[in-house]
């Protein structure tokens, strides 16, 4: 673990790989001083936003080190589901790299339980890692220049949605019309870090 200042109001954590960030960012979730305002997890970061005037940075540190990561069930949360219709352009691609047919590619996406790891990329838009998928699809030889809104894709061990449409090279397996990124709702992103996810197929 390495801290680093970032501004006036942060402390960006650095770790050692993914599973470290999702289980420190579930632990301050669940147990953070007063006056952190913001836990914004990255692949190999956590950065720590607080309001100066409740905590110091000495605080912040001494807080995060202390944190016990935790495991990132997320039990006791809801879960969103989302309904998919599995027609992808690259279903049949992602179901030849893995050795598989179409229809078990799909029942391995419905039948993990995702997490929301982090966001970026786009305003809503959420890298799922999930335990029982352990597999690393390549991303496309040449992206796409525009992928449609509510695209259902992977890419490496992360699947995700893009919630609008724009350039990407992720593999596209389905599509929901289940709205991402929503300025009228609060808050806007319906998939956040820490949000656990489950896939359905769209009857």
């Amino acid at each position: 673990m390495h801290l680093l200042p970032c501004g006036d109001t942060g402390l960006l954590v650095e770790l050692d790989d993914l599973a470290q960030v999702t289980a420190l960012h579930a632990a301050l979730r669940a147990d953070s001083p007063p006056g952190v305002v913001d836990l914004v997890p990255a692949a190999r970061t956590l950065l720590v936003r607080f309001d100066p005037r409740a905590l110091d940075r000495a605080a912040v540190e001494r807080a995060v080190r202390a944190a016990r990561p935790v495991p990132t069930s997320r039990i006791g949360e809801d879960v969103v589901e989302i309904p998919v219709s599995y027609d992808g352009d690259d279903l049949a691609e992602v179901a030849r790299l893995l050795g598989l047919a179409p229809r078990e590619v799909v029942a391995a996406h419905t039948g993990a339980c995702w997490s929301v790891a982090f966001g970026g990329f786009a305003p809503g838009f959420g890298y799922l890692t999930a335990d029982e998928w352990s597999h690393d699809i390549p991303r496309r030889a040449e992206s796409r220049t525009a992928v449609p809104e509510g695209a259902v894709a992977l890419a490496g061990p992360f699947s995700g949605v893009y919630p609008r449409s724009s350039p990407g090279g992720w593999q596209l397996i389905g599509r929901t019309e289940v709205t991402l990124w929503d300025t009228g709702r609060e808050p806007p992103a319906l998939l956040r870090p820490g949000v656990r996810v489950r896939f359905v197929e769209a009857g």
